[in-house]
């Protein structure tokens, strides 16, 4: 296990590997790194031999709610992630504790769900800890410190940068890398279903732990179709935005739930799993059986559904193209579906807090016809994605955060690399 980490002096030669992580702002990201470990430090003691990781937050650019139905999606991880310093502690005890966050302590010999966990992070240390396991592979004590650029509920994907940062730390210290990026992807995506109570898809570990601008297609979730779209938004004189629409969190498991619960009834209907296995003109033949058994909601999910897998394809063969001005309309489309069939703008009932419906109304106007602007992520709160003409950058971000709050407009870009071992 020595031989696993590292020392002081690999410490101070690791400028090269972070310039391939994070091109220009590597010198920045240093003094995050030394904060890191002086973290580590600070809470466990002095770390003789240690290792560095690091998994980035995400971006989805096209396929809004279509993976958990198997469908097409495009998307990016970002120069935003969680770092982490890690040491051996010679127990059967993992330790995570975040610049923010209190100590988590996770014991190798209880890696069972926890009913009382679901919801924390304690739950997904279990959770993946608990797949390794299961599956016959090594696993050793370690302590761990986090600082994180991440924004927690923003849409970004926090919770899967971290499920992908433990599923790195296990997998290359214990297990020699065996496990490939999608393989650890799907680990984050169990720990996520299982142990912490959320339903999701595969978009989110996906794009963290791959990295770079990739569009996939999980008709086959074993196997899912990854390819990487090389294509620079800059190059189009245009800036990726994240707006924090400022909305409360709080409680919307139930919100993401009734997504994939109605349109599972809508599946049901056919004798399918999922919408990818309904031939869309089967579902539009059967549109009046369907409706009475299942409502108009789910039929107008399964509408934005079978329509927004069509544009994340066109979205990445724009981008491959270099039609920047086609992928701009479609995710246009793209955010007009979202609102008025997925419904995954504003939680059902509220009137006084539509935070996110005056996020995108506030993009729309400061915006006009140039750039475009929709729902990020699972919606309901959280952000709103822009693609911002670089000419109009400081005046959309001034008026972003006065009307919205000091730094809500996030500037951000494509990171080259998933889930990585700095050091």
């Amino acid at each position: 296990m020595n031989s696993q980490f590292s020392t002081l002096q690999d410490f101070e030669k690791m400028g090269p590997a972070l310039e391939r992580v994070y091109g220009q702002k590597a010198p920045r990201q240093m003094e995050r790194c030394r904060q890191v470990l002086a973290g580590l430090e600070d809470t466990y003691g002095p770390a003789e031999r240690f290792a560095l990781f690091s998994a980035p937050g995400r971006t989805e650019i096209g396929g809004n709610h279509t993976d958990h139905q198997h469908g097409l999606v495009l998307a990016g991880s970002i120069d935003l992630d969680i770092l982490a310093a890690v040491t051996p502690n010679g127990e059967n005890v993992i330790r995570v504790r975040g610049d923010a966050f209190p100590m988590d302590a996770v014991k190798l010999s209880d890696l069972a769900p926890r009913e009382e966990e679901k919801g924390t992070s304690a739950a997904l240390i279990r959770g993946v800890a608990a797949w390794f396991a299961d599956h016959g592979c090594a696993l050793e004590g370690f302590n761990a410190y986090t600082v994180s650029s991440v924004l927690k509920g923003s849409g970004l994907s926090s919770s899967a940068a971290f499920e992908v940062l433990l599923g790195n730390i296990l997998n290359e210290l214990f297990n020699g890398g065996r496990c490939t990026p999608v393989e650890l992807a799907k680990i984050g995506q169990y720990a996520e279903n299982v142990y912490f109570g959320k339903p999701s898809g595969l978009l989110d570990q996906m794009a963290c732990s791959v990295g770079g601008m990739v569009a996939m297609d999980f008709a086959d979730t074993v196997s899912p179709v990854v390819e990487r779209v090389n294509f620079d938004f800059a190059s189009a004189g245009h800036t990726l935005c994240i707006i924090d629409s400022g909305a409360d969190h709080a409680d919307l498991t139930g919100e993401y739930a009734a997504v994939t619960r109605e349109l599972r009834a809508v599946c049901a209907h056919f004798g399918k799993n999922v919408l990818r296995e309904v031939p869309e003109a089967d579902f539009w033949a059967a549109l009046p059986e369907v409706r009475r058994e299942c409502g108009d909601r789910a039929v107008l999910r399964a509408v934005h559904i079978y329509s927004e897998n069509r544009r994340a394809e066109g979205e990445a063969d724009a981008l491959r193209r270099g039609d920047f001005a086609g992928f701009l309309q479609l995710v246009k489309a793209s955010g007009l579906s979202s609102w008025r069939y997925l419904q995954n703008v504003t939680p059902a009932g509220y009137a006084a807090h539509q935070e996110v419906a005056v996020a995108l109304a506030l993009c729309e106007t400061l915006l006009g016809k140039r750039g475009a602007s929709r729902v990020h992520g699972g919606g309901f709160a959280g952000t709103v994605q822009a693609f911002v003409p670089m000419d109009m950058l400081e005046g959309f971000r001034t008026e972003i955060d006065r009307i919205l709050g000091e730094g809500a407009c996030h500037v951000l870009t494509i990171r080259p690399v998933g889930g990585v071992r700095l050091l």
